[in-house]
C-alpha cells in the first residue's frame, strides 16, 4: 500500500510502497477515505513540540473510512460500514489508570511509549490498523461527505471536557482560547450542548465577529487588552451573570497570564477545566490563587481528549442536526501532496479550517 512516513525531524515526509498491516486478534483493519492533517502537523515533524514519538513513522491523527476486516472480538462491526478510527488508543490492562498514545501521533509516559510501539501507525496511509473500540460507527455517509466528517478529530477533544466539566443546558460558558481552531470549536460545541451563552474573548476582531454573524446572541465577544484586571472585568460584564464553566484550549505559544486571567471569571462553585498546551514549551506557571480556588470551592480539572463513548454520542448530536459539521471549510490533498498538505494546515490555521488527506 501507499503511505506518508516521517523518517527524520529534519526531512519532509515521503511517500512511498510499505507493507499493508496485519489485522490481530482484537482489531480491525480500515480503508483510509480521509485524515485530518491538524494544523500543529508541521511543528509535530520538525520536533518543535518535542512529541514523543519514534521514527521511522506513518503519521496522522484520526480519519473517516470503512471497515475492510473485523476480528473475532467484533459482533456488531460489518465489512463496509463507515467508522471514525478515533486515534485515542488506551491500555486495556489497567482500566482505573489506562495509559494513553495517540495513534501516529504522540505518547505520554513509559506505558505510553510501550503503546506507542505497538499501534504506532496512523492513517496518512491507505490502510489502518486499530483496536477494535477504536473503530466507532457514523451511520452511512458517501465518500464525497467523508472529509467534511473529519471535523470530529477537531470537535471531540472539546466536547470531552465539557463532559469533563459537567456543562450542563442553560449555562453559561467561556472559552478562552474561541478565535483558535479548537477554541471555535469548542464554542460550538457548546451551543449544541444548550449552553445559553459563550463568552468568546480574543484578540482577533474578525473571528469574534464571525462568531457572532454565525452562532448569533447566544455568543457574546470579548476584545482583550492584555491588562488582566480589566480583561477579567470586560468577560465577566459580558457574561451578564455568573459564569458557571471556563475552558481554557490555548496553545503553547501563550502564556500563563491569559489563561489565569480567564479562569478566574468563574463564579463560585464554578468549574475550570484546562485542555490547552500552555507551559508545554517552557512558560511561567499558572499561579491560581489557593485561597480563591478554597473559599470560592472551584473545581479545577485538566482533561485530555476525551471518554470512549463521546464519539458516539456527538454523532448522535450531528444526526440530530443541533451541530451542523458545514461550518467547516475544508480543503483536501491527495497522499502524493502531503507536504503541501502539511503547509497548507499551518496556513489555514484558523477558526472552522481544516486540511484533508485522501489516501
Amino acid at each position: 500500500m501507499q503511505a506518508a512516513v516521517l523518517k527524520s525531524l529534519s526531512h519532509p515526509l515521503v511517500v512511498e510502497s510499505v507493507a499493508a498491516p496485519v489485522r490481530g486478534s482484537g482489531e480491525v483493519l480500515v480503508d483510509v477515505v480521509a485524515a485530518p492533517v491538524l494544523a500543529y502537523a508541521n511543528e509535530v515533524f520538525n520536533g518543535a513540540r518535542r512529541y514523543s514519538i519514534e521514527l521511522p513513522l506513518i503519521p496522522g491523527c484520526g480519519a473517516i473510512g470503512r471497515v475492510l476486516e473485523t476480528g473475532p472480538d467484533a459482533t456488531r462491526l460489518r465489512v463496509g460500514e463507515w467508522v471514525f478510527c478515533d486515534p485515542t488508543v488506551r491500555s486495556r490492562d489497567d482500566a482505573r489508570m489506562p495509559d494513553i498514545v495517540l495513534q501516529g501521533w504522540s505518547a505520554r509516559g513509559d506505558g505510553g511509549l510501550q503503546l506507542h510501539r505497538y499501534y504506532h501507525d496512523g492513517p496518512f496511509a491507505q490502510v489502518i490498523r486499530v483496536p477494535t473500540e477504536n473503530a466507532a460507527p457514523i451511520g452511512e455517509i458517501t465518500a464525497e461527505e467523508a472529509p467534511q466528517w473529519c471535523a470530529l478529530n477537531t470537535l471531540l477533544i472539546p466536547y470531552g471536557g465539557w463532559l469533563a466539566a459537567g456543562l450542563a443546558p442553560g449555562e453559561t460558558a467561556l472559552v478562552s482560547g474561541a478565535t483558535g481552531h479548537f477554541g471555535s470549536a469548542a464554542t460550538l460545541v457548546a451551543l449544541a450542548m444548550g449552553a445559553a451563552r459563550v463568552v468568546a474573548p480574543g484578540r482577533n476582531a474578525a473571528v469574534l465577529a464571525d462568531l457572532v454573524q454565525r452562532f448569533g446572541d447566544r455568543v457574546v465577544p470579548v476584545m482583550l487588552s492584555g491588562d488582566e484586571q480589566q480583561d477579567r472585568q470586560a468577560m465577566q460584564a459580558a457574561a451578564q451573570g455568573p459564569i458557571d464553566c471556563v475552558m481554557d484550549i490555548l496553545p503553547p505559544s501563550v502564556s500563563a497570564r491569559t489563561v489565569r486571567t480567564a479562569a478566574m471569571t468563574v463564579r463560585p462553585y464554578g468549574r475550570v477545566v484546562l485542555m490547552g498546551g500552555v507551559g508545554m514549551l517552557g512558560a511561567d506557571d499558572l499561579a491560581l490563587p489557593y485561597p480563591w480556588l478554597m473559599r470560592n470551592n472551584i473545581t479545577l480539572m485538566g482533561q485530555w481528549m476525551y471518554p470512549r463513548t463521546a464519539v458516539s454520542t456527538l454523532v448522535g448530536l450531528i444526526r440530530a442536526k443541533l451541530l451542523p459539521l458545514n461550518h467547516f471549510d475544508v480543503t483536501a490533498h491527495p497522499l502524493a501532496a502531503v507536504n503541501e498538505a502539511v503547509a497548507q494546515a499551518a496556513r489555514d490555521a484558523g477558526a472552522f479550517r481544516m486540511t484533508v488527506l485522501r489516501p
